[in-house]
């Protein structure tokens, strides 16, 4: 279970794609449990709805409602649907997390597939460019604005790794895209920011054929803080950016990497 600390987004609706698993998940639980409407995203409904679920499961300890949509952030027409999902249910969206994201590679890039190269930049890039479009178009005609906070990557305009050339071209993308952005739309009330994770407790951070106990050993001495971070920190990263507490911050790029940047 979660602990309600405040209720910073309480009526409020944010829309968190890439909500079954993970991160996503963890961003999702964590804006339930102070307050939010929530309405959550991905390609497969299944692991959508167990998210759901956790999340009407804490209501008693302040959690929010919280409504699932299947949708392809890759098409414009599920982009758009998403929107109007949030704003049929709830009346509004106030808060968005673009997060759905996918990595191709493990190879050197002469090595990739075409196919890898355009599925990545598909999601990665054009699923955010189009979910921005659909957000701001919607937030810009309400009173209150709003704030969205997309989620990148270390790997990008910060560090990159063997094998990840094109993941990580496409995560600059949206760390520039986004910044880009939020000097747009600012002065429509609606601010734009990201927050960039590193090595976090996901299978993605597992490396071929390592356990957990693996990991946590050979952090150890690769990390300044000797850990990977937890979703429930990237989590609170998101948060913050989204929240009123961040009502000056614009264009920023928050890093949460356990110091591998640093």
């Amino acid at each position: 279970m979660s602990t309600r600390f405040s209720n910073r987004f309480s009526g409020r609706t944010a829309l968190v794609t890439g909500a079954g698993s993970g991160i996503g998940r963890a961003i999702a639980l964590a804006f339930a449990a102070e307050g939010a409407n929530v309405v959550v995203a991905g390609r497969r409904r299944e692991p959508l709805d167990e998210t759901v679920a956790l999340i009407e499961a804490e209501a008693g300890i302040g959690g929010g409602k919280a409504l699932a949509v299947s949708a392809d952030v890759s098409q414009a027409t599920d982009a758009h649907a998403l929107v109007q999902a949030a704003v049929d249910r709830y009346g509004s969206l106030d808060v968005a997390v673009n997060n759905a994201g996918i990595f191709r590679g493990g190879r050197p890039l002469a090595d990739l597939t075409e196919e890898d190269w355009r599925t990545q930049l598909d999601i990665n890039v054009t699923g955010i460019f189009l979910a921005l479009q659909a957000q701001i178009r919607q937030m810009r005609v309400q009173p209150s604005g709003g704030a969205i906070v997309n989620v990148a990557s270390t790997f990008g305009v910060h560090t990159s790794s063997p094998g990840a050339a094109a993941y990580a071209a496409s995560k600059a993308a949206v760390a520039v895209l986004s910044k880009g952005a939020a000097v747009d739309h600012i002065r429509e009330g609606i601010r734009i920011n990201v927050v960039s994770p590193g090595a976090t407790d996901t299978p993605m951070s597992l490396r071929a054929g390592e356990t957990e106990a693996d990991r946590a050993e050979r952090v150890k001495a690769t990390l300044p803080l000797g850990r990977i971070s937890a979703t429930s920190e990237v989590a609170a990263a998101v948060l913050y950016l989204a929240s009123d507490d961040a009502a000056s911050v614009v264009g920023t790029d928050l890093v949460v990497d356990s110091g591998a940047t640093a």
